[in-house]
């Protein structure tokens, strides 16, 4: 039994989900992955299906119908890793973005180095994007900027999706109260964490732009970060976070 589990959701990730899990279960650390597949109509699910018969211990699926959201997922798998007494909760894309050798330094900064919640940053130390548009790079890092501003977060790379938790942030935040379900939701988790004083750890990583397969963001999800960190903002006002 591993006390970590890495929560990746998917959608249509048939071209990378057989070589991250492979890649993950090759690490020196015994993680479990947990898919959370949102009805992929290419096969992502049959795919991990089939790899359980390899790694019935360490492989889990749980399937959604229809594209329900990143944040659904996350909170989907939260609910599922606690239920089954893991002490650590990973989020990860399938896309190799996230690069699955980093997940030790993650897990490293909350077992060694007092994380609570430890993120895989981005702009900790410069700008570490490889492969992305200007566009697009210039739209996430303002982003972060812009969130730190408003909320006054001393995070770099607030809307990070690579992300390691210790079991008792997850304990504490109520995910019933969780507004956002997009690329505001990973804002969200850091702010809340930050709220109720847990200790946040940026490890610099690099992003590297997937390679196989299709993006999932767009313009709409990006607004809901922009409209929605002041609304959170305004929210935390007449909120009790005493934990």
């Amino acid at each position: 039994m591993s006390d970590s589990l890495i929560i990746i959701p998917t959608y249509n990730e048939k071209e990378n989900i057989e070589k991250i899990i492979r890649k993950v279960f090759s690490l020196e650390k015994s993680f479990h992955i947990l898919i959370v597949d949102d009805g992929s109509p290419d096969g992502t699910a049959s795919i991990v299906k089939t790899l359980q018969k390899e790694y019935s211990e360490q492989l889990h699926i749980e399937e959604r119908t229809g594209k329900l959201g990143l944040g659904t997922a996350y909170i989907h798998g939260f609910k599922w890793a606690l239920a089954k007494d893991y002490q650590f909760i990973f989020e990860m894309d399938a896309d190799f973005s996230h690069n699955p050798d980093d997940l030790i330094r993650l897990y490293n900064a909350n077992t060694n180095e007092g994380g609570d919640l430890s993120i895989g940053s981005r702009y900790v130390k410069g700008v570490n994007i490889v492969n992305w548009p200007m566009a697009r790079l210039l739209m996430s890092f303002f982003a972060s900027k812009y969130v730190k501003f408003i909320t006054g977060m001393p995070i770099h790379d607030s809307t990070a999706g690579f992300k390691c938790y210790k079991r008792k942030v997850l304990e504490t935040i109520n995910f019933d109260k969780i507004q956002f379900v997009g690329y505001a939701f990973q804002i969200e988790m850091k702010f809340k964490a930050w709220k109720y004083g847990f200790n946040v750890v940026e490890v610099p990583v690099i992003f590297t732009d997937r390679t196989e397969g299709t993006s999932k963001m767009s313009g709409g999800i990006f607004m809901e970060a922009v409209i929605g960190v002041i609304q959170m903002k305004l929210k935390s006002f007449f909120r009790n976070w005493k934990r």
